[in-house]
């Protein structure tokens, strides 16, 4: 069966089958040919203790559980659309960012606290994305949104890379990641995220930052 193709960029068309099952932001579809059924689901292939805890925190993301035969094409609100293939790595993207993963991807959830402890919970807050990130492991294909399209820049042991936290869209690989403080918290009011703070990447593997600093 084909992968995922670009229609342009901010459109993909995505082949669904035997063994071919998708998930879905909800509100994505664009059109379909075939036999195509979306069914809403609330934890879209990720465990209940998963969809609980974003529950509670009040991040959950809908979610469509589409399959049968045919074809479907996928975009949201005129965003930018890059597809990515997993080769049995993780990676750690926001929920929103999310438009269209295979069904055989594991997904999860994961606590921000556990990267970087505290400081891992004051970049959810600092960037608005909360308290939780989507984790998608083995292999397979998905498409992630961003406003303006985005560049997959390299890490490298002893070589981090900083980003402006609201422009970070998702990482892959060995990588840790902490805030850090640009400037002194009397110099922070009236400045940008970016300004005031910085997403530094470490280790090894790939970050993709969009070309804004402006959310879903």
């Amino acid at each position: 069966m084909p992968g995922y193709s670009a229609v342009n960029k901010k459109m993909i068309q995505v082949p669904v089958g035997p063994g071919g099952e998708l998930y879905s932001k909800r509100g994505a579809m664009l059109g379909y040919v075939g036999a195509v059924t979306f069914t809403g689901t609330t934890t879209a292939g990720a465990g209940l203790g998963a969809t609980f805890g974003r529950a509670m925190a009040g991040e959950n993301v809908g979610m469509m559980h589409v399959t049968g035969q045919g074809s479907v094409m996928f975009g949201h609100r005129g965003l930018y659309v890059e597809i990515v293939e997993l080769q049995g790595d993780v990676l750690y993207v926001e929920a929103d960012r999310l438009l269209v993963h295979d069904a055989s991807l594991q997904r999860g959830t994961m606590f921000l606290g556990e990267q970087g402890g505290l400081s891992g919970v004051i970049r959810g807050q600092v960037t608005g994305q909360g308290l939780f990130t989507t984790t998608l492991t083995g292999h397979g294909s998905l498409a992630l949104l961003s406003h303006g399209g985005v560049i997959q820049l390299p890490v490298q042991p002893g070589r981090p890379v900083y980003v402006d936290p609201q422009a970070y869209v998702a990482h892959r690989g060995q990588i840790q990641n902490r805030l850090k403080t640009a400037v002194g918290l009397r110099d922070l009011i009236g400045r940008g995220s970016g300004e005031g703070f910085q997403l530094e990447l470490s280790g090894q593997g790939v970050v993709y930052v969009q070309a804004s600093e402006r959310k879903i």
